[in-house]
């Protein structure tokens, strides 16, 4: 059923979030910057429109840069790419790959409710 109310895109993964590759990740610039499958890394920036998400040490290219503030000689810089979201999975506490699920949570003291991510495997919450 599609969304009515929320059309809001929303990913499996959040800023911060240690993620396991599922697939391998290949770049023909650098073959020392190859990442296998199952290489964990932090999620830095999440682009939700795209669905793409930018992981540390993952997906890192060749930039050709002019001279600016940061490098003022300009040259060539290693920087990382995005990658599509459906290669990453969130760690558990464990720190196995687990696919996400949603749950609807109510605080006993105030009665709010929100919306929690939850671990498959272990049931465990992934959100603080």
């Amino acid at each position: 059923m599609p969304r009515t109310t929320n059309k809001q895109n929303k990913l499996h993964v959040k800023k911060g979030d240690m993620v396991a590759l599922t697939k391998a990740i290949t770049s023909a610039q650098s073959l020392e910057m190859d990442r296998p499958k199952g290489y964990t890394g932090r999620v830095l920036r999440v682009f939700p429109a795209k669905q793409m998400v930018l992981v540390e040490g993952v997906n890192v290219r060749l930039r050709h840069t002019k001279p600016n503030k940061d490098y003022p000689n300009g040259g060539i810089i290693q920087r990382e790419m995005p990658i599509h979201a459906s290669n990453v999975l969130p760690l558990d506490n464990n720190g196995a790959p687990t696919r996400v699920g949603r749950k609807y949570v109510t605080d006993a003291n105030t009665g709010k409710g929100r919306w929690i991510r939850f671990a498959k495997t272990t049931g465990q919450e992934l959100d603080k």
